[in-house]
């Protein structure tokens, strides 16, 4: 069995933006289903790592507000997927105590895949090791309206007062409810940017990019983003002499 690194100041949270499975099947003359597919490897390599180095929390955004857009028959074969690697690792979520939830407008998925995915949280709701977190139907931009408009209806039937609104309140309406924002962002295939995933979560995070496409990123790439981290130094807004 390969041995678990001892990785500190280890991030409690990480948040993943999974990039490149498209082109990493074009760089192979292939469907880009067929780079899902190999995605979805990384996925369970990724996840199982993290729970071996201690991680408390990873988000991975795997479908967003704005992949619907896609072509019809990759969106199908995305949901398929998905309700695949769902049933193939609930039991090796409860073996290993892995809480699932997810970020997003779930009711927009396909009834078959909410059913699933609704089920897979109901059996790992009491576990108590790390929390995977999907951001599935997720834009972050939608989380920060639909908090705006919850907290809009409370203060228009007094169960608010404007005054009380303050950051806490405002985070206690997002889909991160209850959990800490994360300390370290990843993003593969070389894109520098957001993409409209946790702006609000983001606002301290380290941000690390990488060339390596999803498919191409597995325990050695994530060790390797995580040395990384712990070689930052994090001032929220203090000085280094401070810290």
């Amino acid at each position: 069995m390969t041995s678990v690194p001892v990785i500190q100041p280890l991030p409690v949270h990480v948040a993943i933006i999974m990039d490149g499975n498209g082109r990493w099947a074009k760089e192979r003359h292939q469907p880009r289903l067929f780079g899902h597919k190999a995605g979805a490897e990384s996925v369970r390599e990724v996840v199982e790592t993290a729970r071996e180095v201690g991680i408390r929390h990873l988000t991975l955004y795997a479908f967003s507000t704005e992949n619907w857009q896609r072509p019809g028959l990759e969106v199908k074969g995305l949901m398929a997927l998905l309700k695949s690697y769902l049933k193939s690792e609930l039991a090796t979520m409860k073996k290993n105590g892995i809480r699932l939830g997810c970020f997003g407008q779930k009711e927009r998925l396909p009834d078959d895949v909410q059913a699933t995915l609704d089920h897979c949280i109901a059996e790992t709701v009491d576990s108590t090791g790390m929390r995977l977190n999907l951001s599935l139907s997720y834009g972050s931009r939608a989380e920060m309206l639909g908090a705006m408009q919850e907290i809009g209806r409370k203060c228009a039937t007094g169960q608010l007062r404007p005054e009380a609104i303050d950051e806490q309140l405002f985070s206690e309406h997002l889909y991160s409810a209850g959990q800490p924002d994360p300390d370290l962002l990843i993003r593969t295939s070389g894109e520098q940017r957001l993409s409209n995933f946790l702006l609000w979560q983001l606002s301290y995070a380290e941000l690390y990019f990488t060339e390596t496409r999803w498919p191409d990123f597995r325990r050695e790439q994530f060790l390797e983003a995580l040395q990384v981290f712990v070689s930052r130094q994090r001032r929220f807004g203090k000085t280094g002499e401070q810290v």
